[in-house]
Formats: structure tokens, C-alpha cells, sequence
């Protein structure tokens, strides 16, 4: 993949994190791609394409991370609750 492909699929998959309040895991969903690589981009690739926006999805991203723990608690919830 060229250097241009990456830095564009960073800069929409950050754009789609921003847009949508997206998780890694959702926005890995979206693209077809590994959670991981999710992470490479927003980290490594998407500050040397576009400060602004590696801002705006550190926030995001750490307000996900702040709230997981809440998330897990409610999906062990429902998953009790079926039994």
C-alpha cells in the first residue's frame, strides 16, 4: 500500500472515530480492518498527516477508554439476565 493510501485511511477512519464517538472495535467493524491496525493509524500515521484531528480523536478514544469498564459491567449484566 502506498504512503498515500495510509495516510488517507487514517485520516477518514480518525474522521469517522470523531464523527461517530466510535470505538476502535466499532470503527475496525466499519473499515474491515484489525482493531490493531486501528490503533497504528490513530497513533503513528494520523499525526503526521493532521494534527487537529489526532486531537480530536484523543479525546475520543479516551473517553471510550474511561467508560469501558461500565460498558463491560452492563453487557456481563444482560448476558446474566438471559440465563
Amino acid at each position: 500500500m502506498r504512503k498515500l493510501e495510509i495516510y488517507e485511511r487514517a485520516i477518514t477512519i480518525g474522521s469517522y472515530i470523531v464523527e461517530n464517538k466510535a470505538t476502535v472495535r466499532q470503527a475496525a467493524n466499519q473499515f474491515g480492518i484489525n482493531k490493531s491496525t486501528v490503533h497504528h493509524d490513530m497513533r503513528a500515521i494520523l499525526p503526521q498527516c493532521d494534527g487537529e484531528l489526532t486531537k480530536l480523536v484523543a479525546e475520543v478514544l479516551e473517553e471510550n477508554k474511561s467508560l469501558r469498564h461500565i460498558r463491560g459491567g452492563l453487557a456481563t449484566k444482560r448476558k446474566f439476565s438471559k440465563i
